[in-house]
């Protein structure tokens, strides 16, 4: 994108700022939903700065144009910035104010700061409110000036709503609504507002295709003691999908009334939502006189717990996606250094060996292939149009993850392609030290992520190096790959790790011009024991998938980090090999065996 275009926006974006008298405008990364992933509509950031990371926020002056965005991102941004005027943020890094501390510092009294309030949760308006220390300040929501400079905005998608079968979900909405409605009862709410669309897919067991890599519909939900209504738009059900709500008993009504039916709601009645996901627009709709409970998802806390069946879904999808990897493997090695290949041939002969998986729908993200120096940059994106050659040296890092019927996948290989030096191993052992102490970490019931976190990063610190990024997150149940209530995070809510809890463990070390290392498995809160000194948590290891070891430096493991390496390579090739030729047995037996 050509620096002229971005100054061409930003003049047209200022001329409405002008005559809508705002002082400063802020755009984030977001949909009314407060997604993750967010479709093309929503892409006002990226549109208005030219950087696409799907993390970030910009703010925008008469004068000047800044873009926050966190460690994830820092190499990328600075690439797709450069040539630009606009400045970059380096979030959280030491002396970099918080876009909160620049806006408090740039206003003077009698400014207007404005904002679209439908891109902007509860929690959103109420933290940039409470940071603005000057007096006489205005705050004007009702500013969504994409519509009329975005000339080819796209529109918002419609695709097709899909029921998730009961044998793959093992609860009826029915089921979950009943669970729901406890919930609402402790308390004591006569409605609950839903926002965020992965919760509203689960409860329902509905998938659609509105957001890439993540199966949701765009919709709200209002659930009352007796009723449930789902807020879509019509063209998107069809008729079988209709009867399926129906006899689910649930209420069907265009997508944008829930703002006409919140605005008329008794105003002596108990509403409680979470203002997290809940856009301010929508939130503002509630009467004065009712009661406002605010609290994360109450369909959160239900959904993290897998249900039994899911678990055991969860499970089989896991080893059809393990073997579609080591398929993809197996080919790199015997590929590489034959013919000529790209970070993007790569990427996409792993969807070829993934699409052939019994169940999978489409990848849970974009795959990251990168390779070398393109590693250090967490969340990098190859250019499809002028993918980089791979060649028979150093490392391929490959992010990637699938979605299934039967369930969600994320995981990341680090890949030997040829000759490394001595530091590269150091360092890809140091990873997989971090990445074992995690997952052979014994835990107290009541432990949260927040307080495990260091146990991956301590053989990393030791070499003092570190990694800007949490070491795991949720993932969801044929939803967001990154998602849920549970995370293992410095910074992350202390919310306790509960049985049937699904989060990654994925420790890395980046090193820019160098190399990226991350590896990554998904992990299952189970069970470990009962005494009494209390009731104990142990993780299962759910992936299966190599851990190339021609990149470990066997002598700076410990017996205990060799016998899991070990047990894992053997649970690894316990589970594949009875879906593999004889070739790539052959191959996978030399790749896991014990060092």
């Amino acid at each position: 994108m050509t620096n002229q275009i971005i100054n061409n926006r930003l003049t047209a974006l200022r001329e409405e700022m002008r005559i809508g008298g705002i002082d400063v405008y802020i755009v984030p990364s977001a949909d009314p939903h407060k997604s993750e992933y967010v479709t093309d509509r929503f892409k006002a950031r990226a549109y208005i700065t030219g950087f696409s990371g799907s993390a970030g926020l910009a703010v925008i002056t008469m004068n000047e144009c800044h873009l926050w965005t966190d460690g994830r991102y820092f190499i990328q941004a600075g690439k797709e910035l450069k040539g630009t005027d606009i400045i970059l943020e380096k979030m959280l890094e030491p002396g970099v104010k918080s876009y909160h501390e620049w806006v408090n510092d740039y206003v003077s009294s009698g400014m207007t700061i404005g904002y679209d309030e439908k891109l902007f949760s509860v929690n959103d308006v109420s933290s940039l409110k409470k940071s603005i220390k000057t007096e006489d300040i205005t705050f004007n929501g009702a500013n969504d000036f994409f519509s009329s400079i975005w000339t080819d905005r796209p529109e918002l998608p419609l695709t097709p709503i899909y029921i998730h079968e009961f044998t793959y979900t093992g609860q009826s909405t029915q089921d979950k609504l009943i669970r729901v409605r406890k919930a609402m009862a402790k308390q004591s709410a006569d409605f609950y507002v839903l926002s965020a669309l992965n919760d509203i897919a689960w409860l329902f067991n509905i998938r659609a295709d509105d957001v890439l890599y993540t199966p949701v519909v765009y919709a709200y939900a209002l659930i009352t003691p007796n009723d449930s209504i789902l807020y879509v738009h019509g063209a998107q059900v069809s008729p079988v999908v209709n009867e399926y709500f129906t006899k689910s008993l649930v209420t069907q009504r265009p997508y944008e009334r829930i703002y006409d039916d919140i605005a008329n709601i008794p105003s002596d009645s108990s509403i409680i939502y979470d203002p997290a996901f809940t856009n301010s627009g929508l939130a503002g709709k509630i009467s004065e006189g009712c009661r406002k409970i605010e609290a994360d998802e109450l369909t959160a806390h239900i959904k993290a717990k897998l249900h039994p069946i899911e678990i055991t879904n969860l499970k089989h999808c896991q080893i059809k996606d393990g073997v579609a990897l080591t398929k993809f493997l197996y080919w790199l090695d015997r590929s590489i250094g034959t013919e000529t290949l790209t970070e993007i041939d790569v990427a996409r002969k792993l969807l070829d060996f993934r699409s052939k998986q019994d169940g999978f729908i489409e990848p849970s993200f974009e795959t990251i292939s990168a390779y070398e120096s393109n590693a250090a940059m967490m969340h990098y994106s190859t250019d499809p149009d002028n993918s980089p050659n791979i060649y028979q040296r150093g490392f391929l890092l490959v992010d990637s993850g699938g979605q299934y019927y039967d369930g969600t996948t994320d995981i990341t290989r680090t890949i030997v392609l040829g000759d490394l030096t001595d530091e590269a191993k150091v360092d890809f052992t140091l990873v997989l030290k971090g990445h074992i102490n995690l997952a052979r970490f014994i835990f107290l019931k009541g432990t949260s992520g927040n307080e495990i976190d260091a146990i991956a990063r301590q053989p990393i610190w030791q070499h003092r190096k570190d990694y800007k990024s949490g070491t795991g997150h949720g993932v969801g149940y044929l939803l967001g790959v990154h998602e849920g209530i549970q995370r293992i995070a410095r910074k992350s809510k202390p919310i306790p790790l509960a049985l049937g809890m699904v989060v990654t463990n994925e420790p890395g070390i980046y090193i820019e011009n160098k190399y990226g290392i991350r590896t990554e498995n998904t992990l299952l809160v189970q069970a470990d024991t009962e005494n009494e000194y209390g009731t104990f948590y142990h993780f299962d290891t759910i992936s299966f998938c190599p851990i190339d070891i021609r990149a470990i430096k066997s002598d700076m493991l410990s017996s205990d980090e060799l016998e899991w390496l070990n047990n894992y390579h053997k649970a690894v090739y316990d589970h594949l090999s009875p879906f593999l030729e004889e070739e790539e047995i052959a191959w996978l037996g030399n790749m896991t065996k014990a060092l």
